[in-house]
C-alpha cells in the first residue's frame, strides 16, 4: 500500500513538473510540403515523433522474423528437443539411482544426442550397462563418451579405471591410473583409486610411497595410514628377507621407514631376522639391544639370546637387564642360552631352573633335558623330557584320541591299516627277540670273561 501511494505521488510530481516545463518552454513544429503545411506545439510534436519511432522499430522486427521462418523453426525445434532430452536424462539418472539399470541405460542413451551434456549421459549409461554385466556395451559407451566431449580424457579414464576395479581387472586399472597420475598429480579421486589398485595387486612398494601423498591431501585417516604403512613395510621386509638377494634393500627400507614405525615390535623382529639371514648379526644385536631399552618385549629378548655374536658381552648385557627384571622367565631363558654359549654349564642350569620356577615351559624343560643328557645325567634328562612332553601336550587342542582297548581300536581301524599294524607288530616282535638274543649273548660273554 505504501509503495502504491509513493508511486502515485511520484507520478503527480512528474506530471506537475512536465506541465510546468510545457508552460515555461513554449514552441511549435512547422512542417511544410509544397502548398501544404502542418503546425503543432513543440511538446505534442515530440510525443508524435517518439511514438512513430517505436512503431517503426516494432514493424522492422516483425519483418525480420518473417524473412527467416526456417531458421526460427530450427531454433524452436532444437530447444524443444533439448528440453525433452533433459527430461529423459533426469528420468535415466533417477532410474540409475534406484537400481533400475536397463531403464536407466535406455533413457540415457536415447537422450544423449540431443542433450547439452552428452558426456554425463554416456558415462552414466556405461555405469548402468556395467551393473547389468554387459561389459562390452559399457566399454562401447565409454568410447562414445570420449568422442562426445573434447577434454573428457580424465573423466572417462577414472570411470574406466573404477569399472575395471569392480571387474577385478586390477592390472589394467593400475595401468590407467598410473597414466592419469602422471597427467594429474595429487588428484584426490585418482589417489584413492590407486590405493585400492595397489592393495589389490599387492604392490606394497607403490602403496608405501603413496601413503604420504594421501596424508597430505587428507584422504586417509591416521589410523588407516598407520595400519597400511605397517602392513606394507612388513610385507616388503618379509619378501626381501625370504629372497635374501640383497640385504642393503632391507636396510634401505628400514631407513625410509617413518619414525613411529621403527618402534613397532613386529617390524623390529622381522628386520632383525632379515639381518641375521643376511649375515649382519652384529647390526641385529645393536638393533635388539637399543630397542629393548625403549620397548621391552619377550619376542625381542628371546631373539637376542639366539644371535651368534660376542656371547660374553651379550651375557653381561643380559645380566644387567636381570637386575631390573629379576623374575622375567623369558629373560632367564635367554640368560641360560647365553651361558651355554659361554660354556658356563652350571650357570645355564641355574638360569633354566629359575625360568622354569617362574613359568613352567616345555621349551625350558627341553633345554634342561638336553643339558643334563650332555652332562651324562640321563635320569634327570629323561625326567625333563617327560615334563616337556606333558607341557606341550597341554597346549595341544582337545581332539578325539584312540582308546587303549585293542578290540575297540581294531573295529575302527580299516583293513589295510590292520594289515600294516600286523606287519608293524610282527616287526616289533622280531626286533624284541633280536634285542633279547643280543642281551643273552652279551651276558654270556661277560660270564665267560668272569670265569676266565
Amino acid at each position: 500500500m505504501r509503495k502504491l501511494i509513493l508511486i502515485v505521488v511520484l507520478g503527480l510530481a512528474l506530471g506537475a513538473l512536465f506541465g510546468q516545463l510545457m508552460m515555461s518552454v513554449p514552441g511549435y513544429w512547422l512542417v511544410r510540403v509544397g502548398d501544404t503545411s502542418v503546425q503543432t506545439s513543440f511538446w505534442f510534436g515530440l510525443v508524435i515523433l517518439l511514438t512513430g519511432f517505436l512503431v517503426l522499430h516494432f514493424a522492422l522486427r516483425v519483418l525480420m522474423r518473417l524473412t527467416r521462418p526456417v531458421s526460427r523453426f530450427k531454433v524452436w525445434n532444437s530447444r524443444t528437443r533439448n528440453r525433452n532430452a533433459m527430461k529423459r536424462t533426469v528420468r535415466g539418472l533417477v532410474a540409475l539411482a534406484e537400481g533400475r539399470w536397463k531403464k536407466a541405460e535406455k533413457s540415457l542413451v536415447k537422450a544423449a544426442d540431443d542433450s547439452s551434456t552428452p558426456l554425463v549421459n554416456y558415462l552414466s549409461a556405461a555405469l548402468a550397462a556395467h551393473y547389468q554385466g554387459r561389459f562390452d556395451q559399457a566399454d562401447t559407451l565409454l568410447k562414445r563418451a570420449h568422442l562426445s566431449t573434447e577434454g573428457a580424457d580424465t573423466a572417462v579414464g577414472m570411470m574406466q579405471a573404477q569399472l575395471m576395479l569392480d571387474r577385478q581387472q586390477y592390472e589394467e586399472a593400475l595401468a590407467i591410473l598410473t597414466r592419469l597420475d602422471r597427467q594429474l598429480p595429487n588428484h584426490p579421486q585418482v589417489l584413492k583409486q590407486l590405493k585400492q589398485a595397489y592393495l589389490s595387486v599387492s604392490d606394497w612398494d607403490g602403496l608405501r610411497r603413496l601413503m604420504p601423498r594421501l596424508g597430505a591431501q587428507q584422504l586417509i585417516s591416521k589410523e588407516e595410514r598407520d595400519q597400511l604403512e605397517q602392513r606394507a613395510y612388513r610385507e616388503l621386509i618379509v619378501r626381501e628377507a625370504r629372497e635374501g638377494s640383497d640385504i642393503e634393500k632391507v636396510r634401505g627400507l628400514w631407513a625410509d621407514m617413518p619414525d613411529h614405525l621403527r618402534g613397532n615390535i613386529e617390524l623390529i623382529a622381522l628386520y632383525a631376522e632379515a639381518l641375521v639371514r643376511g649375515h649382519q648379526e652384529p647390526i641385529a644385536e645393536r638393533l635388539l639391544r637399543h630397542s629393548l631399552k625403549e620397548h621391552w618385549d619377550s619376542r625381542l629378548v628371546l631373539r637376542y639370546g639366539l644371535l651368534d655374536v660376542d656371547a660374553a658381552r651379550q651375557l653381561v648385557t643380559a645380566e644387567k637387564w636381570l637386575q631390573e627384571r629379576p623374575n622375567d622367565p623369558d629373560l632367564l631363558l635367554t640368560l641360560g642360552r647365553l651361558a651355554l654359549r659361554n660354556a658356563y654349564w652350571g650357570k645355564a642350569q641355574e638360569y633354566f631352573e629359575a625360568s622354569q620356577r617362574q613359568r613352567p615351559s616345555g621349551v625350558v624343560c627341553a633345554e634342561l633335558a638336553r643339558l643334563h643328557a650332555n652332562l651324562g645325567e640321563h635320569n634327570k634328562s629323561q625326567l625333563f623330557y617327560r615334563q616337556s612332553v606333558e607341557l606341550l601336550d597341554k597346549s595341544l587342542p582337545s581332539l578325539p584320541q584312540p582308546r587303549e582297548d585293542k578290540d575297540v581300536l581294531a573295529e575302527k581301524t580299516p583293513s589295510h591299516a590292520k594289515a600294516k599294524a600286523a606287519v608293524f607288530e610282527s616287526g616289533q616282535a622280531d626286533a624284541s627277540a633280536d634285542a633279547a638274543d643280543k642281551k643273552d649273548d652279551k651276558a654270556g660273554k661277560k660270564d665267560e670273561k668272569k670265569s676266565a
